[in-house]
């Protein structure tokens, strides 16, 4: 038996025109697609807001342009990983410290409006919160324990990377 083709294959290829890049930033692109979303409904809602209330969503719409103008000026290739190491601790320890919050939060839930129930059926009717708040602290925990484990030296992650 003979598995070859027999049908000879024709290499036909086409010259395909591909769209250029963006050549803005991507901190460019949230700013002024933030900027689109957000100045016309500050618009729409300080005419309606009490005096007060709109002088303080104006305010914060200065603050927000001002915000990601600075954000927008950032060069994300020139941030090493050495700078972004407290940023992922700080997330990390985030997502351990809400997850044990919100578990006890559930717990408190349980056992004031639910005392008939007991522990078990409590984890047996509303089993998905559980494992929501348990699986973001262990989320958490894989971001700590990574941290952990990447060399402390600064010279020594500059030469590996």
């Amino acid at each position: 038996m003979d598995f070859e083709r027999e049908v000879p294959v024709e290499k036909t290829t086409e010259e395909l025109e591909f769209a250029e890049p963006d050549s803005r930033k991507p901190l460019e692109i949230l700013r002024n697609t933030e900027a689109l979303l957000r100045r016309p409904t500050v618009a729409a809602l300080v005419p309606i807001l009490p005096p007060k209330l709109s002088e303080n969503l104006q305010d914060a719409s200065d603050i927000a342009d001002d915000s990601l103008e600075e954000l927008a000026e950032i060069d994300l290739s020139e941030i090493n990983d050495w700078e972004l190491r407290p940023a992922r601790i700080r997330i990390g320890l985030s997502c351990v410290g809400f997850s044990s919050l919100m578990i006890l939060i559930l717990a408190l839930f349980f056992t004031t409006l639910h005392p008939e129930m007991s522990p078990t059926q409590q984890i047996g009717t509303f089993w998905g919160e559980y494992i929501w708040f348990v699986c973001l602290g262990v989320a958490g925990m894989f971001l700590l324990g990574r941290e952990a484990m990447r060399p402390v030296n600064k010279q020594n992650l500059d030469d590996d990377w």
